[in-house]
């Protein structure tokens, strides 16, 4: 197995100074915990393979690129995707950092949406796409990262659909009414291009529950405990909170070298309590609340004047961008406001630092420091509280930390407070700087055995290994879907039979759903198929319906095939007169119909369909997350108001419908069948009402399901268009059959002419 990592930032940056390229290793928490990783597996595993595509940062000239692709795969096994300085302008600097990084951090007033900062960021989805396919091989298995490369995904299962694909987003995930800011067109190929993969991950819960509901509101698919069940795959969405490489801090911290940095920083600071802060520049961390919560703390405790101070160290990012530049103004006016109005001669109350610390001076800064105030208005996870805790060999210090942050969520031993409230940074600063040395100590073991156990080589295993499973879904989708040896055995099966029997489902079978029914009309080409099928002598052809017989007789009346309406009621033979297939009242409609048309107005968007022997309360224009309330709620009133009544609650794909027991597609087709004495049954449906059909055929038969769900066919295909291929695929084949394309366009759909009188209901 080959893992292919995919991120926006390679392991190492590169900078060309007079003419020369320069590189040194990247940064972020991303890169950093990747790398650790990757060198971690190394060591216990001689035959790991891997491959790590991503930005070498900066705009390298064509010249130089040919040594950086050297550099990179000697070094760290890594191949750049080279981006041109307009694009990054665009993608980088524009549609990540101006849209959807303010956006998914909730700062929606900061979040700018210009079409060419989205077509910049479809552009780049696609260069890194066509970089990774160039040697892409089909039993690799592919890790993409963040926020991104969101489309992604979807790009790779174009060209292997088959493919191992995992995605994970290292910020926050928003909720839908955050999300649903992006235009539409936008949010909706965000989501397709997450759902490419096989497995998605998130930081937290939350993070996980809200793209969940998003997916949900902008695709439509329901989830079961994570897993999404796409018309032709399986997605599974997880929480895999990441960690450090706790070791190494652990052993950074416990060295006498570092212990040497951190007395000597703490004899500067000999009588006084060290609060330590270190972030990047960046309107989500929160530094201005975290100073006005200082300021707060000082105001409120004079006695503490002299006697402590907060060490603020701030790491210059995003400098190009407007709202950082503004920033960081009002950061250096806020920290000379509280040293003019708190500092005197003898005591500086704050010392602010503006640049980047190196690894081995902010170990010591986290071993010297008393207290460590992490409170981010919002973030993903941030490893900087990790780290913290990591770094104390004596397991003192206290952590004050943001309830914002994904860390909280496993971090309970903290000081967890709200970063938007000035008076709890001013009672956790005095409750952590007069917590007892026992209760510190107490703290720090719990939260260091936890950091340890599940520390970031764990969380990549385990996200591999959740991508791993997904296999297992796969082969089993795999196994029963339509293709390969199984069509081919079909195929030949229904070249040698003489009789065959086709029997159709119509909605999400022949046609995709529509948001109201009667928008679902056949089109030329349905039915010039369907004609085509039904002149082969051999074939006897139905179409086999929830639908009123009205609109059956009314699009397919004219052709030579067999039709069977309301999911079994009536039944109309080729050539013959509909009838009844069971005597069967709807003295029970008036009784049932106000429960159905009162969760109608309940739920806007929904509407009532009545049909000659069954009632359909229809719910796919509504809002899917208040429509799953409703129809749970419905199902259980109709339940219990049709105990005593002969009728039967019937749910379909967005449908609810009450009909009479006893009346199903099973019973109908058992019927037709027995006058068609057929040696070839194909039998073709994609919602609950089918099932009852498929148990009914002979196990001889071909029962098909359209899309994914526990069925009782003995295949899958994915969609509608699927479905048509399959049957015109028989059409064209099979010695003796008209192609499709020589067939007759068939009856308009909109101008039928002369249907068949319709009888009285019995």
């Amino acid at each position: 197995m080959r893992l292919i990592i995919i991120s926006n930032r390679l392991p190492f940056t590169v900078s060309v100074k007079d003419g020369t390229p320069r590189f040194r290793s990247s940064s972020g928490g991303l890169t950093t915990g990747l790398w650790s990783y990757l060198e971690a597996k190394g060591k216990r595993d001689d035959n790991h393979n891997y491959l790590w595509f991503g930005w070498p940062g900066g705009n390298i000239a064509p010249e130089h690129q040919e040594r950086v692709r050297e550099y990179g795969q000697q070094r760290f096994r890594a191949v750049p995707v080279f981006l041109p300085e307009e694009s990054m302008e665009r993608f980088y600097h524009g549609f990540c950092n101006k849209t959807i990084w303010p956006l998914f951090h909730y700062f929606p007033t900061l979040a700018r949406y210009q079409e060419d900062y989205w077509a910049e960021y479809r552009e780049v989805n696609g260069r890194f796409a066509e970089a990774v396919l160039r040697t892409l091989q089909p039993d690799d298995v592919v890790w993409v990262h963040d926020y991104q490369l969101m489309l992604l995904p979807r790009l790779i299962r174009e060209h292997f659909p088959e493919m191992l694909i995992g995605f994970f987003l290292h910020i926050p995930f928003p909720s839908y009414e955050v999300f649903r800011l992006l235009p539409g067109a936008w949010r909706g190929e965000i989501i397709e291009g997450l759902l490419g993969a096989s497995l998605v991950g998130f930081h937290t819960h939350d993070y996980t529950r809200h793209f969940l509901s998003c997916v949900l509101r902008t695709a439509g698919y329901e989830h079961q405990l994570g897993q999404l069940t796409l018309r032709d795959r399986v997605v599974k969405v997880d929480t895999f909170p990441m960690g450090i490489d706790f070791d190494r801090f652990a052993r950074a911290a416990a060295a006498p070298e570092t212990e040497e940095r951190a007395n000597e920083l703490r004899a500067q600071r000999a009588d006084q309590k060290v609060i330590f802060s270190v972030d990047r520049l960046d309107y989500t961390k929160g530094l201005i609340n975290r100073l006005r919560g200082y300021d707060l703390f000082l105001r409120r405790n004079p006695h503490w004047r002299g006697k402590v101070v907060f060490v603020i160290s701030v790491a210059p990012s995003r400098t190009g961008v407007e709202t950082y530049q503004a920033m960081k103004q009002e950061l250096e006016q806020t920290v000379g406001r509280i040293v003019g109005a708190h500092g005197n001669v003898q005591w500086t109350p704050l010392v602010y630092q503006y640049r980047n610390l190196g690894f081995d001076e902010i170990v010591a800064l986290y071993r010297m420091c008393d207290v460590a105030l992490i409170t981010p208005l919002r973030d993903g996870m941030n490893l900087v509280a990790k780290e913290f805790v990591a770094s104390r060999p004596d397991r003192s210090g206290v952590l004050i930390l943001s309830e914002m942050a994904g860390a909280a969520k496993e971090m309970g031993e903290a000081l967890v407070i709200n970063p938007f409230h000035e008076d709890e940074f001013a009672r956790a600063l005095e409750q952590a700087l007069a917590m007892p040395l026992e209760e510190q100590v107490r703290r720090n073991t719990l939260l260091q055995e936890r950091l340890r156990r599940y520390d970031v080589n764990r969380w990549a295993e385990e996200f591999i290994q959740g991508l791993l499973s997904t296999q297992k879904t796969e082969a089993a989708r795999r196994a029963r879907s339509l293709t390969g040896k199984a069509h081919g055995s079909v195929m030949q099966h229904y070249a040698a039979a003489r009789r065959r029997a086709l029997l159709l489902d119509y909605d999400g079978t022949l046609v995709p759903f529509e948001e109201k029914p009667p928008l679902a009309r056949p089109d030329a080409e349905l039915l010039a198929l369907l004609e085509g099928l039904a002149g082969d002598a051999a074939n006897h052809v139905a179409i086999i319906s929830g639908r009123p017989r009205a609109d059956l007789e009314g699009w397919f009346g004219p052709l030579p095939i067999t039709l069977v309406a309301e999911h079994g009621v009536w039944l109309r033979p080729k050539g013959g007169e509909w009838r009844a297939l069971r005597t069967i009242t709807t003295e029970w409609k008036d009784r049932v119909r106000p429960i159905l048309q009162l969760y109608v107005d309940r739920l806007p968007g929904a509407l009532l369909e009545e049909k000659e022997f069954s009632l359909a309360w229809h719910y796919r224009r509504a809002d899917p997350e208040q429509a799953a309330i409703r129809a749970s709620e419905l199902r259980d009133d109709l339940s219990d108001y049709t105990r005593n009544i002969d009728v039967q609650v019937l749910e379909g794909n967005k449908v609810l419908e009450v009909r009479n027991t006893g009346v199903s597609k099973g019973t109908a087709a058992t019927e037709w069948l027995a006058t068609v004495q057929a040696d070839f049954v194909l039998a073709i449906g994609d919602d609950w009402t089918d099932e009852d059909l498929f148990r009914a055929l002979p196990e001889t038969a071909c029962s098909v399901r359209v899309g994914m769900a526990q069925t009782a066919a003995r295949y899958h295909l994915a969609n509608p268009a699927a479905v048509r291929r399959l049957l015109r695929e028989m059409l064209e084949r099979h010695p003796g059959a008209a192609s499709a394309s020589e067939s007759p366009a068939g009856p308009n759909p909109d101008a039928v002419q002369s249907p068949r009188p319709l009888p009285p209901p019995a």
